[in-house]
This record gives C-alpha cells, structure tokens and sequence, in this order.
C-alpha cells in the first residue's frame, strides 16, 4: 500500500471514529429532551444551530482546507466535538435550551469540518480517466460512514438506557479523545495545502452542473429529515408506544442498512444503466439519479394518505422506511460521486463545501418542518411536504449534466 492511500485510510478511520460519536449524541439529545417533556419543536429547535454552523462550515471550510490542508481541518473537527461534549457535562437543571444549542452549533462546525476533509481527500487518489473506480470509492466511504452513523444511534439509546446523560457523554468524550491522539500521531506533516491561496470569493461556485446539484442536494436531504429526524421517533414513542431503546434500535438499524445500500449503489445502477448501452466500467451521469427519485415521491405520497385515514400502524412504519431507505441510499451516493466528479481538480474542497453547505440547509429546514409540522399537524404534514420537496429534486435532477 502507498504512502498517500495508507494515509487516506487514517483520515477516514478518524472520520469513521467522530461519525460513531455524532449519531449517538444526536439520539441521545432528542431521546434526553423528550424524557423530560419538550415539544417536538424545542426539541428540533436544539439542532439549528447545528445545523446552522454547517452550512456556514462547509460554506467556509473549502476555503480553510484548500489554505491550511485537509489533515488540519480533520484533527479541528474531532478536538471541536470533544469540547461540544463537555460543555453537556453540566448538570441537568443548568442544560437549557440556549446552551445546549451553543454546544450543537460546535458539533455542526466539527461534523462538517470532519466531513469535508474526508471525502474532499479521495478526489486525489483517483485519476480523472478512472470515474467508475472514483465512484466505487466514494460509494464505499459514504456508505461506510452511514452504516457507522446507525450503529452510533443504537450506541446512544443503549448509554442512555444504561448510563444516565452525563456517563454516556463522558464515555464518548474518552473514545473521541483516543481517536484524535491516534490520528495527530499518524497523520503526516499535511501537505495538501496548496502554494496558490484562493481567494476568499471563491467560496461561492461559478460552476452551473455544481450549483443545479447542490440544489437538488437540498431538496433531497430536506425531504428526508422533515420527517425523520423529529417526527418520526417522536411518533413511534407517543403513538405507537415504542420504548426508547426500541426507537434506537429500529433508527440504527435503518441507517446501518442505508449505508450499506449505498456501498452497493455502483453494482445496483450498473444492473439497471447496462441495458442502455452502458459498459460495467461507464459511471452513471447526472440524469441517472431520477430513476431513484419517482420512487420517493410515491413512496412518502402513499404513507401520508394512509396516515390521513387511518394511524400508520408500525408494520406499514417500517416496511414504508425500508423502501424509502433504499431508493434514498442510492440517490444520495449517486449525488456524493457526482459532487466529486464535478469538482476542479485544484480547488476540490471549495466545491465540495459549496455542497455540502446546501446539504446542511436542507438538513436545517428539514428539521425545522419536522418539529414544526408534526407538533401542528402530525406525521401526515411532514410526509406531503417530503412529497413536495422530492418533487423538486427531480425536476433539479433532469437538467443535471454529464460528468464529463
């Protein structure tokens, strides 16, 4: 193995390592918070400024990395979520709402300044002629890092009903400490810095394929969290009576199969794209990704107007999610080659940051609605505007462009 690869494959272990820590302390929140009797929307409103601090990492963080290196970047992202965890070590009576959403808006600067470190690094391990190995890579680390992300939200609800709040965030403030011990020692003198410096203008895309994609990113990832992210596991608790670990456990083991769709995804597209003349080794262009957006549509459209006649019933919960999950898998690591694809060879963090700062505001407004929406009108609202936010990005998605 190559120095560069074995370097890349410490960078993701460490973002392997922070993903297991945020998806447990985002169900840990909204498990904590709704024990101790908050509305759906104070509950959603603790992750704007998680959210919030996304967009604007990712919208300044290409700049960052492409200036000072992407290592840094990695190792400021997993020093800043350790400090967001022990700000939550206070006792119970003093985590107000104001604070707690001080301590998320670090952990949204950290997941982000994580994210985009690790997959802006693959962009150099693989040569522009090879676009279906590009594609099977980034394919295995998102799904790889979704599959980690399920695991830390049956992590969290298993510490929350083991351990009390504090115990289970000081269990991942020493798992996270050991993590960034490991990669400040194994990662070297970062390199990737760049002896031209862009200029603090460039943070803003002038590409239009990266502009349209990045739009159909927000819409994508809005019409999920609308009614995931609070909705949901607040409506499997308040009428359908799940327990909390049961809630974890059902919520992990979605994400786990989501990311390990997405590892898929460049087998499942290549079956369905070869009898349109494609080679197995011909990666799938921007127009590619509608065939898995209809389904979506259809899918959310039909759990609303079931729930509008009659309360879903848990079977009808999962096997709707599972569906869902799937075809969202495969659009979702369709648009995460795509972004790659499409980025400048020489400023590839400033255009993967451009999207993923449209990915976190659709991420903010999603969970914004969910909260909204269901505390107002119920799980059925929050499934029609999914609908309509799926609608969008397909239209999005029609005038996407080739790779090449």
């Amino acid at each position: 193995m190559n120095i560069k690869a074995q370097q890349y494959l410490i960078v993701t272990a460490s973002y392997w390592s922070f993903t297991l820590t945020d998806g447990a302390l985002r169900m840990l929140v909204v498990l904590y918070f709704h024990s101790l009797s908050y509305s759906p929307f104070e509950i959603a409103s603790l992750f704007i400024m998680y959210e919030l601090f996304g967009i604007i990492t990712n919208l300044f963080g290409g700049w960052l990395a492409n200036l000072k290196g992407l290592n840094t970047t990695l190792k400021t992202g997993l020093l800043l979520q350790i400090v967001a965890l022990c700000m939550l070590l206070l006792p119970p009576s003093l985590l107000v709402i104001s604070y707690v959403m001080l301590a998320q808006a670090l952990s949204g600067v950290a997941k982000d300044l994580s994210k985009l470190s690790a997959k802006s690094s693959i962009k150099n391990l693989v040569p522009d002629e090879q676009q279906g190995q590009l594609y099977k890579w980034v394919a295995l680390l998102t799904g790889s890092k979704n599959t980690l992300k399920g695991v830390g939200f049956f992590l969290g609800a298993a510490l929350f009903s083991t351990l009390d709040f504090q115990g289970a965030i000081s269990a991942m403030i020493i798992f996270l400490s050991t993590a960034l011990f490991f990669s400040h020692y194994c990662l070297h003198k970062d390199k990737s810095s760049k002896t031209f410096k862009p200029k603090f203008s460039s943070i803003f895309s002038k590409s239009d394929r990266i502009n349209r994609l990045s739009a159909a990113r927000f819409f994508l990832f809005g019409s999920r969290d609308i009614w995931f992210v609070i909705a949901l596991p607040v409506y499997l608790q308040s009428h359908l009576n799940w327990q909390h670990i049961e809630v974890g456990t059902f919520m992990a083991c979605w994400v786990i199969t989501y990311g390990f769709v997405q590892t898929l995804s460049p087998f499942i597209t290549r079956l369905t794209d070869i009898p349109k003349g494609m080679t197995n080794n011909t990666p799938p262009n921007g127009k590619s990704t509608i065939f898995w957006i209809l389904p979506l549509i259809f899918i959310t459209a039909f759990l609303a107007y079931i729930e509008t006649q009659m309360q879903l019933s848990s079977a009808a919960i999962v096997i709707g999610l599972i569906l869902f999950g799937v075809f969202f898998a495969i659009t979702s690591s369709l648009h995460s080659y795509l972004i790659v694809a499409y980025a400048d060879q020489d400023n590839v963090s400033l255009d993967v940051g451009f999207y993923y700062m449209a990915n976190s505001a659709g991420r903010l407004i999603g969970t914004l609605l969910s909260g909204l929406l269901f505390q107002q009108y119920g799980l059925a609202a929050c499934l029609t505007a999914s609908s309509f936010f799926l609608i969008f990005t397909a239209l999005i998605t029609i005038r996407l462009p080739q790779t090449h």
